[in-house]
């Protein structure tokens, strides 16, 4: 282990996240909020724990993907930590268990929320909330890679452990390149989202704060009723940038330089779309007599579908209030989730879709078993180890959705609540339903710790946080 490098590396993350606590003060300031102090005061504590890591300069700056997964589950926790800081001091969200499941909801951009009403915080504690959510959205290492990036040819090893997906590979040689053009396209939908929104009437703080949202897929608003007070516009605006950001961002890529035929060539883009639309006709079908018009019920599904399968959290409507058989599509759509290497989290569209693809292939050598056929994705053959390694993930997948779920089975809540809870923390997609339907402030705080730690283990995709506490990872040999 590059014990050396590893600090090193995190060191970096945490001056990220200390130049992002000053961006957050500069709001409070704005607004003459006292809040400012301990986004400034964190700010301060976080530069200087960024200055002592450099007295940790390793000699050997390769990084193999043990280091490199080891870094990243490390980050996430201590940016969890660090950031859980402002909210605590400033007395804006109560108990520090509290304030650390907020946060790690943010940059893991789950969206569940322990505030009672978010409309009595502070803007500089609002933007610092929902800048989480951008900041993690994307991945923070990727950030640190784009703009101060290591020597080392393997960071890709980083990028990898980071960004969500069972392949991540490079867009062109370098991966310094390749972070960089991700965060540039990041930006640029970004910026176009807020633009689209500050037009439409929506007010500049707000703007940010739900392009911000939108663009991590996290779902953290400044409104106790999320975007149901806001225009059918934005809300069609949103619906559009949340199936966007739910894509693989290695396809905006392609459009930019022209490939267009590769990305419609992509069989994950097109199971993507087919089931949005899918679910969006029959949860229409579903709730049509709950609202005036067909128009309002399509705005209002086709939200929701985009919302729950992008794993935003973002809702125009009370949902758990919606029939059985639409809640229950929901719940199939948090578990999917949205494509490979986009800021969505879930199973991912992928995975499902190679599992899909393996399980027929194997119903088919049962029936004939001297036919030898291979599983082909994307139009190439997929190797016996990815297949392999999907398989094993979506084992472990299950396993730790039925300890958590076991273990949210002790409050005094229903099994649909608890279900929702689960599936909605652990894929990253926030708002549940029953208990779990507008905050997780009813759970105890043992809850809320699993809850925390299992938003982190489904961003990071389960394994930089295991290896993290494997007594293996740490022996020499």
């Amino acid at each position: 282990m590059n014990y050396k490098m590893v600090i090193h590396t995190t060191g970096k993350i945490i001056g990220v996240e200390a130049i992002c606590l000053l961006v957050s003060a500069a709001v409070s300031l704005i607004y003459m909020e006292s809040s400012g102090i301990w986004l400034l005061a964190t700010a301060v504590f976080g530069g200087l724990l960024f200055l002592l890591s450099r007295f940790f300069k390793p000699k050997d700056e390769i990084f193999f993907a043990k280091e490199g997964m080891v870094t990243v589950a490390l980050s996430w926790l201590i940016l969890s930590l660090i950031g859980a800081l402002p909210f605590y001091l400033s007395g804006e969200i109560k108990g520090f268990i509290n304030c650390f499941f907020e946060t790690a909801s943010g940059l893991t951009t789950t969206g569940a929320s322990v505030v009672p009403n978010v409309e009595t915080l502070s803007h500089g504690i609002a933007f610092w909330r929902s800048l989480t959510h951008w900041i993690g959205g994307m991945g923070v290492l990727v950030l640190v890679m784009a703009i101060a990036p290591s020597g080392s040819g393997r960071s890709i090893h980083m990028m990898r452990a980071e960004m969500p997906g069972p392949v991540v590979g490079k867009l062109v040689p370098k991966a310094k390149t390749t972070a960089r053009l991700l965060y540039i396209i990041y930006i640029a939908l970004t910026l176009v989202l807020i633009g689209l929104l500050f037009f439409g009437g929506m007010p500049v703080f707000d703007s940010i704060i739900h392009a911000f949202g939108t663009a991590g897929t996290g779902g953290f608003g400044i409104k106790a009723d999320s975007i149901a007070s806001y225009s059918p516009y934005l809300q069609w605006v949103l619906t559009a940038f949340m199936v966007l950001f739910g894509i693989n961002f290695n396809l905006f890529y392609f459009i930019l330089i022209g490939k267009f035929i590769s990305t419609l060539k992509s069989s994950e883009l097109w199971t993507y779309v087919g089931i949005i639309v899918s679910a969006i006709i029959l949860i229409t079908v579903n709730v049509s007599s709950l609202y005036t018009s067909i128009g309002e019920a399509i705005r209002h599904s086709a939200f929701q579908v985009a919302s729950i399968i992008s794993t935003t959290g973002y809702a125009t409507a009370n949902f758990d209030a919606w029939p059985v058989f639409s809640k229950a599509i929901l719940l199939i759509l948090m578990f999917l989730g949205g494509c490979a290497g986009s800021t969505a989290g879930g199973l991912k569209i992928s995975r499902f879709v190679l599992l899909c693809k393996t399980a027929k292939n194997r119903i088919k050598h049962v029936v004939h078993p001297r036919t030898v056929k291979s599983v082909r994705f994307e139009g190439k053959a997929v190797d016996n180890e990815t297949l392999t390694g999907v398989s094993s993930y979506f084992i472990i997948y299950c396993m730790c959705i039925v300890v958590l779920f076991l273990i949210l089975c002790l409050e005094p809540f229903s099994l649909e609540s608890n279900l929702s809870a689960t599936a909605a923390t652990f894929n990253n997609v926030g708002p549940g339903f029953g208990a779990a339907a507008v905050n997780y402030n009813g759970y105890s705080y043992l809850s809320k710790i699993c809850m925390s730690f299992a938003m982190l283990l489904g961003r990071l995709e389960i394994y930089p946080i295991l290896i993290l506490f494997m007594p293996a990872t740490w022996t020499k040999k």
